[in-house]
C-alpha cells in the first residue's frame, strides 16, 4: 500500500512538471519608456537553455528514484547519459528531448512495480 501511494505522488509530480514546462510564456504589454542601455543584468534570458536545464534536473531526480527502487530501465539510463552529453555540447533541443524520454522511462519503470511478478 505504501509503495503504491508513493508511486502516485511520483506520477502526479511528473504530470505537474510536464504541464508547467509546456506552457508558453507571454510578454507583458509594452509601456512607453525612455531608452535604456543594455546591461548584463537586463540581457534576455535564453528560455530554451533554462528549460533544458530544468528538464535535465528532473530527469536526474526521476532516474535516481527508479534506481533506488531497483526499477531503472537501461534505456532510461542511456537517455540520461546522452542528455548530459548534449547539455555539455549546449544542444538544448536534444537535451530537452532526451531528458523528457529518460523521465518518462523512469516513471514507467516505477509503474511496472505495481504489477505482479511473472511466474
Amino acid at each position: 500500500m505504501l509503495e503504491r501511494s508513493k508511486f502516485w505522488w511520483v506520477v502526479l509530480g511528473v504530470v505537474a512538471a510536464g504541464c508547467t514546462m509546456s506552457e508558453p510564456k507571454t510578454a507583458a504589454p509594452a509601456t512607453p519608456t525612455a531608452p535604456v542601455a543594455a546591461t548584463p543584468s537586463t540581457a534576455p534570458v535564453d528560455t530554451a537553455a533554462e528549460e533544458a536545464k530544468a528538464l535535465l534536473a528532473q530527469a536526474e531526480t526521476d532516474v535516481q528514484r527508479a534506481r533506488a527502487k531497483r526499477a531503472l530501465w537501461s534505456k532510461a539510463w542511456e537517455d540520461l547519459v546522452a542528455a548530459r552529453q548534449a547539455a555539455a555540447q549546449k544542444d538544448h533541443a536534444r537535451t530537452s528531448r532526451l531528458a523528457r524520454r529518460a523521465s518518462e522511462l523512469a516513471a514507467l519503470g516505477l509503474e511496472q512495480l505495481a504489477y505482479p511478478p511473472v511466474r
